[in-house]
């Protein structure tokens, strides 16, 4: 089994509100786990669940008020200094100097941190900026700002990265040049957290996902085992009937959970299909068609975190 890389255990921080001093939870006993190896590791929830305020507890620029926070085996923010190099990240919207090249921005960037200027070559390109890295960032769209960004954290060659809504406000283009580039990185062997709400964007680039509401962990693991887990109540299926209002009370009456969608049934609470089918058959209703309901990320999101947190993000 690979090692974590991100071991975050019982995790809890309250800011104070605005009124009467009243402390507000962001995080409520909070778990995340990501291995080590090239993957995407999805990190979502609702605004205001606590994403941001995890990754900046991370980033030791949050203390937490209770919980565990381990990098690479070292504990943060006490041995933070010591994983540092190993880890980079883009939690806020990237800042540049506007008149300056995207060449100059990591030069400036590399020479604080004291690092080779033979990297700043070779994160232009696989952030596929090396035709404009000589242009100045104010002609710069958002896209190629935010892949300028990832390149100034890719500088350290991290082994971890934290990207806190890469593709926020970008174009379709944009979010497609953005999810290949986090594919490439973890075909390269770096590990990814990567915070958004762009669900079908999450569900093409992530290998597994963890969801939180209110700040708790609600599901974690593959993206394929998140979504059953959505539906952990049974398998769905959808159903072609030649009445359907009929077919969904007779279900219903069979204790099953049965709606209709444009004319057809899901049928929810099944383990085994043939069950509908029995259901159906002694109540004199044949069906024509039979065939898996399969919940895509966004509905599972809704289900398991009932589209109501709120609170810091």
């Amino acid at each position: 089994m690979a090692a974590a890389v991100v071991e975050v255990s019982g995790l809890s921080k309250a800011y104070r509100g605005r009124f009467r001093g009243v402390r507000r939870p962001a995080l409520d006993g909070l778990d995340l786990t990501v291995e080590a190896g090239g993957r995407v590791h999805g990190f979502l929830g609702p605004n205001g669940s606590g994403k941001t305020t995890t990754l900046r507890t991370l980033l030791g620029l949050v203390r937490a008020d209770s919980g565990e926070v381990r990098l690479f085996g070292r504990s943060v923010p006490h041995e933070l200094p010591a994983v540092v190099p190993q880890v980079g990240a883009l939690i806020e919207a990237p800042q540049f100097f506007r008149n300056f090249s995207g060449r100059r921005s990591l030069r400036y960037l590399s020479d604080v941190a004291g690092l080779p200027p033979t990297r700043i070559d070779e994160v232009l390109e696989i952030v596929e900026l090396t035709d404009r890295a000589d242009d100045l960032v104010k002609g710069y769209s958002l896209g190629m700002r935010q892949r300028l960004a990832i390149a100034a954290a890719l500088l350290k060659q991290p082994q971890l990265l934290l990207l806190d809504e890469p593709s926020n406000g970008l174009d379709p283009a944009g979010i497609r040049d953005v999810r290949s580039l986090l594919r490439r990185l973890a075909g390269g062997g770096t590990t990814i957290v990567l915070s958004s709400h762009l669900l079908s964007e999450v569900e093409q680039v992530c290998d597994e996902v963890t969801i939180v509401a209110h700040g708790r962990t609600v599901a974690t693991g593959p993206v394929r085992d998140v979504l059953s887990q959505a539906t952990a109540g049974g398998g769905r299926v959808r159903a072609r009937v030649p009445d359907a209002v009929t077919g969904q009370r007779v279900l219903t009456a069979a204790g099953l959970t049965a709606t209709t969608d444009d004319g057809m049934l899901v049928v929810a609470g099944a383990d085994d299909p043939a069950v509908v089918t029995k259901v159906l058959a002694e109540a004199g209703i044949y069906l024509s068609e039979l065939t898996p309901d399969r919940v895509g990320l966004e509905e599972a999101f809704l289900l398991l975190t009932d589209d109501g947190a709120g609170g810091e993000s």
